[in-house]
């Protein structure tokens, strides 16, 4: 079993404030002290420091909060395996497009042994991280940006990103000018989406934003933006997989730009999820463990 003062230290990472890291835990404050300092005597290094009385973490903290976290992990798991239980879950965490959409057939081949449970979280990119850090999911599938600092990675698939609009539009099969898509209403996802980041990106490139349009409207929604499009009521970029998933909708693409992005399986840095990803992914091979 890990140390407790283990637990003490990531809660102290997630607050900052060693008032609320007490209260959290149920014990006094002073305790939480001794605890801090148990484990820098034991390491020999300082693990937080005040910089204009704001608590931050050292440089020897982060590195110990990723091996830990790494460790809560694969503690997890070894409980698993001790309750000789038949049944092995996963959980999953996927954006919305590549759960939705990509990851059915791995989902329903995964599910067809009786022996597998899955717990499977699609939600926005930024969220996914945060579950991640926190040890509520053994591995994310993402095609959004995230910090190779923070977490380790793999290259899963390769994807288009393109316009989409109504058959009728006269969008429909073009290329067409950043001038023109400024004129459009732009529907997009929320902030901390994976689609919505690569957008501003792209933008970015042209020294424009989602400001710039003519209208924009956020939408969490894909089933919502495409119904919106179908009607006629702005465009929006999408991956390819979910373009091509409506017969009603037509691409078009930025003058000079072909996007394509990548889908990424992320995990926790110095985290070992060879056997989970390779059981969730048949036909994918996942990095050696000694990567981590």
């Amino acid at each position: 079993m890990l140390d407790y003062r283990i637990d003490t230290f990531l809660t102290l990472c997630e607050q900052m404030n060693y008032r609320k890291t007490a209260d959290l835990l149920h014990i006094s404050q002073p305790a939480v002290t001794q605890q801090i300092h148990h484990l820098e005597t034991r390491y020999g290094q300082k693990l937080f420091e005040y910089e204009n009385r704001r608590l931050v973490k050292t440089e020897a903290a982060v590195i110990l909060e990723r091996y830990a976290r790494a460790a809560k992990l694969q503690e997890q798991d070894l409980l698993q395996k001790l309750e000789n239980s038949p049944v092995r879950t996963l959980r999953v965490g996927a954006t919305k497009t590549i759960g939705d959409y990509y990851l059915k057939a791995h989902i329903r081949r995964y599910l067809q042994s009786p022996d597998h449970a899955l717990t499977l979280i699609v939600d926005n990119t930024k969220h996914l991280l945060r579950l991640l850090e926190e040890n509520e999911l053994d591995f994310a599938v993402v095609e959004g940006f995230f910090d190779k600092t923070r977490f380790d990675s793999f290259l899963l698939h390769r994807e288009p990103f393109v316009g989409i609009c109504r058959k009728d539009h006269p969008f429909a099969g073009r290329e067409v000018t950043i001038e023109e898509l400024l004129e459009e209403t732009i529907i997009h996802r929320e902030d901390g989406s994976g689609t919505r980041a690569i957008l501003e990106q792209e933008l970015l490139g042209y020294n424009e934003s989602l400001q710039r349009f003519q209208r924009h409207i956020c939408i969490s929604s894909f089933n919502i933006i495409l119904d919106l499009v179908k009607q006629g009521l702005g465009v929006s970029f999408v991956y390819n997989i979910l373009a091509d998933s409506d017969p009603e909708l037509a691409k078009f693409s930025m003058r000079g730009k072909h996007v394509v992005r990548e889908f990424n399986v992320v995990y926790l840095k110095y985290g070992d999820i060879q056997e989970k990803t390779r059981l969730f992914l048949e036909g994918v091979d996942p990095p050696s463990s000694d990567r981590a």
